[in-house]
């Protein structure tokens, strides 16, 4: 099987980032929970909070949404930015691709589900923000993996970052794609 990053591999930006400034525009009253994302991203910088708690923080947004909104918003935002997938990651797809990616269910679900490939991502209660489990990036990729797939063979494996190292280390080959959507060996 082939394995894929999401964001900034076969996405081109940042989709959680993406989403983010698509509610700013669209659904200002999110913009209440900034001040204090900001000072937990602070925090993270300064080792005082874990990546995953700010995060938490940053997905507090999610108790400004009625049950069910939040689902019908990204829904209108992939109507948005799904020319953001590169298209050589169209024209290789395969029903057995398995994207891997530490932004949330709620953010990738439907495209992946439209893209028609599985998906391994954060899992974060869209309710209130918090996170079900570990925030899924670098070697929590490879446990997510081998819990899905537990013989789980990667032939060739894709993403922009190095904190995949991991999961590139498993594949038989892997490729690392930059900013403009280029291809390269690892």
């Amino acid at each position: 099987m082939n394995v894929y990053d999401f964001d900034g591999t076969i996405y081109k930006n940042d989709s959680t980032r993406d989403f983010y400034y698509y509610l700013l525009r669209h659904y200002t009253k999110v913009i209440k929970y900034l001040p204090k994302f900001i000072l937990d991203a602070i925090k993270y910088k300064l080792d005082v909070v874990t990546k995953t708690k700010m995060k938490e923080t940053f997905y507090r947004f999610l108790n400004s949404f009625e049950d069910g909104e939040i689902d019908r918003i990204v829904l209108e935002f992939w109507d948005k930015h799904r020319y953001k997938i590169y298209d050589w990651y169209y024209k290789q797809k395969e029903d057995t691709d398995v994207i891997i990616s530490a932004s949330p269910r709620y953010i990738l679900e439907p495209i992946c589900k439209e893209l028609g490939v599985h998906l391994i991502c954060s899992e974060v209660n869209v309710k209130n923000g918090d996170y079900i489990g570990e925030n899924c990036y670098g070697e929590e990729k490879v446990n997510r993996f081998y819990k899905e797939y537990p013989d789980g063979v990667i032939d060739k494996f894709y993403s922009d970052s190095d904190s995949d190292l991991p999961l590139a280390k498993l594949a038989k080959v892997a490729y690392k794609v930059n900013r403009r959507g280029s291809i390269s060996k690892w």
